[in-house]
């Protein structure tokens, strides 16, 4: 959620980026939030007038009593009443006021940084990497090989209907469409995969946490996900929670009203947890096999820290998941999100896609992103600086260190031979084997 501070220091940068993520009426939201924060300070500083008067006038009394003033003091009592009334009304006036400006600030989405390109859809995204000859960006990693549009290449639902690795027709029966059932070799891909992920992890100094998957309304507006997302989501009307879309919400909910020392930060998380997203209104080939599905595993990094310290820990998250990428021997690339293609709470965000060599098209398989002051917040995630102990909102930072459906269609599919299908080095460990016969 934007700040007051933010709003007033700048307002005209502030409808600058909100108009760059394509957010309308930008100018028309703001201009109400000042005004709805105009009349709760005006009740304020009422309320501040008549409660000095009220005091003021309590003095009194007891003077014009001990006087023996009684007409006088019963009319002195009298004001106190009245001015209670309007103290209260004054009270009700700036209430209305906050829960309208919070209810109003809660849709407007974060500002997005200088960096942010202009652009109204992914094909406005920039290549900023790629370890893919002639696919956009710096040829970079240790990836090496050419992409194969080789026509006779499998996609991965016939891989896996091949190598009876998962099934997607039992899926449909106990469940429904979008949520596959791993079996034998493919549940050991699935394992293996999670296992390297978070190993990978806790090498780089993340802690790992093992989070509910299900949560209730007040975490899903700490991070952003209601009122937003609240159609992808998955409710659970009776107990009125809901199905995670990522453990970035557990997570991060986890310094909800929480003030942490400046010595402790950054912070920084793991959780290997399902997600669940309703993903209403995708159809078509781009939902084929493991493309889209309702339910999915993920490992999620969660940072938070100051705000001097925030583009760096973005830039050791970024390089953390090219590194998972580059172990997995995978091609990718790297997109800088333009504006108008961000998520709804993310002031930067770069995706991760790698290459699918049957489906010749890429898959993201990452959104990294840094959230500014936006979700902290909305939290109330605060930290106390050393040098002089004053409280201040935390950056928060989250990234996808890997979700699976994408990966493994990808290591399916690029990794096909006549033999079966290779398994990277580095997964074989985990794996168990160096080959899916």
């Amino acid at each position: 959620m934007l700040t007051l501070k933010q709003i007033y220091d700048d307002k005209a940068k502030v409808i600058a980026g909100l108009n760059k993520k394509h957010f309308s009426g930008a100018q028309e939201a703001i201009d109400e939030v000042l005004r709805l924060d105009g009349i709760r300070k005006s009740a304020q500083q009422q309320k501040d007038a008549a409660a000095a008067q009220m005091n003021q006038i309590s003095k009194s009394i007891g003077m014009l009593m001990a006087k023996g003033q009684r007409a006088e003091a019963e009319e002195a009592k009298a004001q106190t009443g009245a001015l209670k009334a309007q103290i209260a009304e004054y009270d009700q006036q700036m209430s209305e006021a906050e829960e309208a400006q919070t209810k109003l600030l809660l849709t407007i989405p974060n500002v997005p940084y200088d960096i942010v390109p202009e652009g109204a859809c992914a094909e406005d995204n920039i290549v900023v990497k790629s370890n893919v000859p002639h696919h956009g960006g710096d040829t970079v990693g240790t990836w090496v090989g050419e992409v194969n549009n080789d026509e006779a290449k499998l996609p991965h639902w016939e891989l896996a209907k091949k190598y009876n690795l998962i099934d997607f027709d039992l899926g449909v029966k106990i469940s429904g469409a979008g949520f596959p059932v791993y079996i034998g070799q493919g549940a050991r891909l699935q394992r293996a995969l999670i296992n390297f992920f978070l190993a990978e992890a806790n090498k780089a100094g993340y802690t790992e946490i093992m989070p509910p998957t299900v949560v209730n309304a007040a975490s899903g507006y700490g991070t952003g996900q209601l009122p937003d997302k609240e159609g992808q989501m998955y409710h659970c009307e009776v107990d009125d929670l809901y199905l995670i879309p990522t453990a970035e919400v557990p997570v991060t909910n986890l310094y909800r009203d929480v003030i942490i020392d400046e010595a402790q930060l950054p912070i920084k998380n793991c959780a290997y947890t399902e997600c669940f997203r309703r993903e209403a209104g995708s159809y078509g080939k781009d939902v084929r096999g493991l493309n889209r599905l309702h339910e999915f595993s993920k490992i999620e990094i969660v940072r938070i820290d100051t705000p001097e310290h925030s583009d760096a820990s973005h830039k050791e998250m970024l390089d953390h998941v090219e590194g998972l990428l580059q172990k997995l021997e995978l091609p990718y690339r790297i997109l800088r999100l333009s504006g108008g293609d961000m998520s709804f709470t993310a002031a930067l965000c770069y995706d991760f896609e790698v290459y699918s060599e049957a489906q010749h098209r890429w898959l993201e398989v990452s959104s990294t992103s840094n959230f500014d002051t936006y979700q902290a917040n909305r939290l109330k995630c605060r930290y106390r600086r050393t040098e002089d102990k004053k409280v201040a909102l935390c950056h928060t930072l989250n990234g996808s260190a890997l979700a699976l459906p994408r990966i493994v269609a990808a290591l399916l599919e690029n990794n096909q031979c006549e033999e079966g299908i290779r398994i990277p080095k580095a997964l074989q460990p985990f794996f168990g084997d160096d080959m899916i016969r």
